[in-house]
C-alpha cells in the first residue's frame, strides 16, 4: 500500500470516533466530515508547486511563496463527495470544481453514470477526486477513468474511510493514483460496505435512508 497515506492527526481520529458513532445527529455528522475535509485537503496538497512572487509588507520588501500554474480541481463523486467538497473549497476558495454522478446499483454494486460535469482543460490541472468511502472501489475506479479521458493526468483520491479491498481494487485500476484517507478499516461485508465503518455517508449526512 505504498500509494496509501492514512492522515492519523490526532484531530482527524478524534473527529472520525464521532462520526463513527451511531447517535451522531445529521447536523454533527455534517459538520465533522466538513471539518476533517479541511484536515485531508492539507495533507493532499502538501506537495503542491511553488514559485516566488516580489511583495511589500508594511515594513519590507521580500520574495514570498505562492501557488504555481494553473487552479487546481476539486471532482465530487455525487452524492457524498459533496461533504467533502463544502470543506476543502472552504480551504482553496479558488479551486474549479467537477461533478461526477454515480449510484451503486444494490444487485451487481457496479457504479451507474448519471451525470459528469468538468472543466475543459484538466490536462494541466492536479484533479483531486473526493468521496468519502472506498468500499467496493468500483465508482472511484469509474470516476477517476472518466476524468483521464477528460484529459486529466495528474489525479489523487481522497476519501474519509477505505477498506482493505478496495484500495487493493482501486490500485490495481489506477496504479499511478496516491490515495489519502483516514482510516482503513477491517473488511467489507457481504452487501459491500465498510466495516465497521459509519454507515452509509450520504444517508447519514443528508439524513435519507
Amino acid at each position: 500500500m505504498d500509494s496509501v497515506t492514512v492522515v492519523d492527526h490526532p484531530l482527524v481520529q478524534h473527529k472520525l470516533t464521532f462520526m463513527r458513532k451511531r447517535e451522531t445527529s445529521t447536523a454533527g455528522f455534517r459538520r465533522l466530515l466538513r471539518e476533517i475535509s479541511l484536515l485531508l485537503c492539507y495533507e493532499v496538497t502538501r506537495e503542491l508547486p511553488l514559485t516566488m512572487e516580489h511583495v511589500e509588507t508594511p515594513l519590507a520588501e521580500m520574495d514570498s511563496p505562492v501557488l504555481e500554474g494553473k487552479k487546481l480541481v476539486f471532482a465530487s463523486v455525487l452524492r457524498a463527495g459533496n461533504g467533502l467538497l463544502e470543506g476543502m473549497l472552504d480551504l482553496v476558495p479558488s479551486a474549479r470544481v467537477a461533478h461526477i454522478g454515480l449510484y451503486r446499483d444494490h444487485a451487481t454494486l457496479e457504479p451507474v453514470e448519471y451525470y459528469f460535469k468538468a472543466p475543459e482543460d484538466l490536462s494541466d490541472r492536479l484533479t483531486v477526486v473526493v468521496d468519502p468511502m472506498l468500499a467496493t472501489a468500483n465508482s472511484a475506479i469509474a470516476a477517476v477513468q472518466k476524468l483521464k479521458e477528460r484529459g486529466a493526468r495528474d489525479i489523487r483520491f481522497v476519501c474519509l474511510l477505505a477498506a482493505p479491498e478496495g484500495v487493493a481494487k482501486f490500485t490495481k485500476a489506477h496504479p499511478d493514483i496516491p490515495i489519502v484517507t483516514a482510516a482503513i478499516d477491517e473488511k467489507l461485508n457481504e452487501k459491500g460496505y465498510i466495516v465497521p465503518g459509519l454507515g452509509d455517508a450520504g444517508d447519514r449526512m443528508y439524513g435519507t435512508k
